[in-house]
């Protein structure tokens, strides 16, 4: 057990297929019985809890309530889970999750507002100039064109869309390692409790940035190849059937890669916290998410939701505000023409742009950071390792 931020010694409690002589979080390492008890206990039915009588001399009272139901006879309430920071150590519920991925924003706002909005500006910069520079104008569509000639237009008009798209895309990539891996860094400290600076966070991240680019362009990659496996053999066959060999495919690729999405998607904070190669990362994440999976992909599936919900909020106001200020845009978005926006569209908005990655890229990456510590808590009783690195008392490391 360490006090850095990955507060995981990944070897030593795995999720599943045990190795022997590798002890769980819960047993010490020796083999001995947990907690030092003897192993000769009493017979079943032969042993009676403490009364609530007083005690004998010599013995500390117990703490007020215990041993006593609460609330009327019959019921019990656990003791509430220490909470040395923005979660309980315990098993999460959904909507603690969200929450402490929020309550983490908040405690440490000035780190995760200084990360998301340099990296926001700089990327929304970059995706300006070469919009307005680099990217050649979409070409023009004549509505009543048609066969081979409206064949023809449709074939530029998809190499143009998918050349505008394509820088964006690898920005945005890049952009969200770079946020992901500090505040990844920034959430493991905030569920111990503890101060943590944007050069802390730097520090602690700076040298997981490649093997985090290589785990996301390889998702990429696997992504993209089953997307082709899937519409291939349609486009390849050519004729209506082919067309609909596609959509099957299509749909086919789909559910692939959102099983396959879902098993990898903690591979990121498995990689940033417990120092874990790109392939080990992998195994890693398929190994918490084995069971889980349904809940995972819920957890996930709220997110988004959320993160759409807010860019909706904040894009829309935006968007109208760039249009009415570019002169002639509000009309052009009525009538449905195209219209090329110039340099006060396209700065107000990438100023909303900025403004929904500020508030997304901090929610998304904490909460797929805090999902994989509830499922290491929930597999591998990772809530007393960091009770002890968190300092609790009563969590003191035993010889």
């Amino acid at each position: 057990m360490n006090n850095t931020p990955g507060w995981a010694s990944p070897g030593s409690a795995p999720s599943d297929d045990q190795e022997p002589g590798v002890p769980r979080p819960s047993g010490p390492a020796d083999g001995s019985p947990v907690g030092n008890w003897s192993s000769a206990q009493p017979p079943a039915g032969q042993w009676s809890p403490p009364s609530a009588s007083t005690p004998g001399p010599g013995v500390p009272p117990p703490p007020p309530g215990w041993g006593v139901p609460p609330q009327g006879p019959g019921r019990y309430h656990p003791p509430a889970a220490a909470k040395p920071g923005v979660i309980p150590l315990r098993p999460l519920g959904v909507g603690e999750i969200l929450d402490g991925a929020v309550s983490a924003m908040r405690a440490h706002w000035r780190t995760v507002l200084g990360i998301t909005l340099a990296v926001s500006v700089v990327a929304q910069t970059a995706n300006l100039l070469i919009q307005r520079y680099l990217l050649p104008d979409p070409p023009a569509i004549d509505r009543n064109a048609t066969g081979s000639e409206a064949l023809r237009q449709a074939s530029e008009a998809f190499r143009s869309s998918l050349l505008n798209t394509t820088p964006p895309m690898l920005i945005g990539m890049l952009a969200t390692i770079f946020t992901t891996a500090v505040l990844t860094v920034v959430i493991s400290r905030s569920v111990l409790g503890r101060p943590v600076t944007l050069g802390d966070a730097w520090a602690e991240a700076r040298s997981r940035l490649l093997p985090l680019l290589g785990l996301t362009v390889l998702l990429a990659l696997i992504a993209g190849a089953i997307m082709t496996v899937g519409i291939l053999p349609g486009f390849l066959l050519g004729d209506t059937a082919g067309v609909g060999l596609a959509f099957l495919g299509l749909l086919a690729a789909i559910v692939v890669f959102l099983w396959l999405m879902v098993r990898l998607s903690l591979a990121s904070p498995a990689l940033m916290l417990e120092r874990q190669s790109i392939a080990s990362s992998m195994r890693r994440s398929a190994k918490l998410v084995r069971g889980a999976w349904w809940r995972v992909f819920g957890i996930l599936a709220l997110t988004v939701l959320l993160t759409f919900v807010v860019t909706l909020v904040i894009g829309i106001p935006f968007g109208l505000i760039a249009a009415s200020v570019d002169g002639g845009g509000l009309s052009a978005f009525a009538t449905g023409e195209t219209t090329e926006f110039g340099w006060p569209f396209l700065i107000v908005s990438a100023i909303g742009d900025v403004v929904i990655s500020t508030i997304t890229y901090p929610l998304s990456a904490g909460v797929v950071a805090l999902l994989y510590v509830d499922q290491r808590i929930r597999r591998e009783a990772l809530d007393l390792e960091l009770a002890r690195a968190a300092g609790l008392p009563g969590y003191d490391d035993r010889s």
